[in-house]
């Protein structure tokens, strides 16, 4: 590292991340201070090669959102809905599985499912959603639920303990839970932007659970609404803690808030910058010491930022994807999907070697032509 591209007030930090020590909740907050964006990524860019060398990843997945009905009001949520609301939707299974049935030919090696807190569907729907998706294909890797679903299943659905829930949903084809859900740990600010929404606590211990389970999972961050720099501090040790614990979280996915169709307190919020895009993640990437990847997410960012992103730490281009709605019915202006050739230019242009990942992180060889994107019904909803 070339120190005298460094500021004095970084060097510190600069010198643990070069021996390997760990830095800390106040370290975070001074590299959250910094305005030297090209400092913080040559720091960041040393963690990401020491963990990943030059190879930048993406997954070919499908998206699928089978509902957005949700008994939850969040405040930053544009995606949620009542079942009497004119954007409610609600697929069968049927269409479901069909439009997973239409991607598998083109290689897709993952599915990626949540939904909002569903008031009536139940037990046997979920289960028989997973069971189908499983019998389609056994190498398809289910990816699905956000820690909050899972509570809800539980508590409101399956009526049993987590664990129980957890166990009964791998049994029927699930292969891992989604990160999504986490938002800012903080309980003051979880109070004014989803009420009602699980603790940090419940959140963290839903994981706990999965890994111990021998599950994997990857976990999240959304800022740029009403946190402070301590507060996603606080969010990044609480997720560095739980991995030294479980070592069960896969890679770290942030992402910006929309506020284009916010509401209440979050009504008069700036999108968060490029310059405070790059910089979250490369904060996250020298913080989270214990966690192997950092996915930029083409669909909050844009490919042309999360390309230069992966000069700041990142090493993961997240997937193809297929319409997604939860940012883009929040005010998000980027593509529906990504071809796999798109992603892998996006990556050799930005000095980096493409290398398709499965929902691990784990390299693999395609199963498709890379200039094939995922394809499916333009009416069925995918996030």
């Amino acid at each position: 590292m070339n120190y005298q591209l460094i500021p004095k007030e970084l060097r510190p930090v600069a010198e643990k991340v070069e021996a390997q020590q760990r830095i800390s909740e106040g370290d975070a907050l001074t590299l959250y201070g910094t305005n030297d964006l090209n400092a913080l990524g040559m720091i960041a860019n040393v963690v990401r090669e020491r963990k990943n060398g030059n190879y930048a990843t993406y997954i070919h997945n499908r998206y699928i959102n089978y509902s957005n009905i949700c008994i939850l009001s969040c405040q930053f949520c544009a995606f949620a809905a009542k079942k009497r609301d004119s954007h409610a939707f609600e697929y069968a299974i049927d269409e479901i599985v069909q439009a997973v049935t239409d991607a598998l030919p083109l290689g897709v090696t993952e599915v990626h499912m949540v939904g909002g807190l569903h008031p009536t569907l139940k037990k046997d729907w979920y289960l028989d959603l997973l069971k189908r998706l499983r019998a389609l294909d056994p190498q398809l890797h289910i990816k699905a639920f956000t820690a909050i679903e899972a509570r809800h299943l539980a508590q409101r659905v399956f009526k049993m303990p987590i664990r129980d829930t957890l166990e009964i949903l791998r049994d029927a084809g699930l292969g891992s839970i989604t990160g999504g859900g986490a938002e800012i740990f903080d309980p003051i600010v979880r109070d004014q932007i989803c009420r009602g929404k699980e603790t940090a606590a419940e959140w963290l211990d839903v994981h706990r659970t999965w890994h111990s389970m021998g599950g994997r999972s990857t976990c999240t961050m959304l800022y740029g609404h009403i946190e402070t720099l301590a507060h996603r501090a606080d969010h990044l040790r609480q997720l560095r803690q739980l991995q030294d614990e479980t070592g069960g979280f896969t890679g770290f996915v942030p992402f910006a808030f929309e506020p284009a169709q916010s509401h209440g307190i979050l009504a008069h919020i700036k999108r968060a910058s490029a310059f405070e895009q790059l910089r979250n993640l490369a904060v996250s990437r020298i913080y989270l010491d214990n966690i192997d990847h950092l996915t930029a997410y083409w669909v909050s960012l844009g490919l042309p930022l999360a390309q230069v992103s992966l000069s700041y730490g990142v090493d993961d281009l997240h997937g193809t994807i297929l319409e997604e709605k939860i940012f883009h019915m929040a005010g998000a202006t980027t593509p529906q999907q990504q071809t796999i050739a798109a992603l892998e230019h996006a990556i050799r242009e930005a000095g980096r070697e493409p290398a398709q990942r499965d929902s691990h992180y784990r390299h693999i060889s395609p199963r498709c032509s890379a200039t094939a994107p995922v394809s499916a019904p333009a009416e069925l909803a995918c996030a």
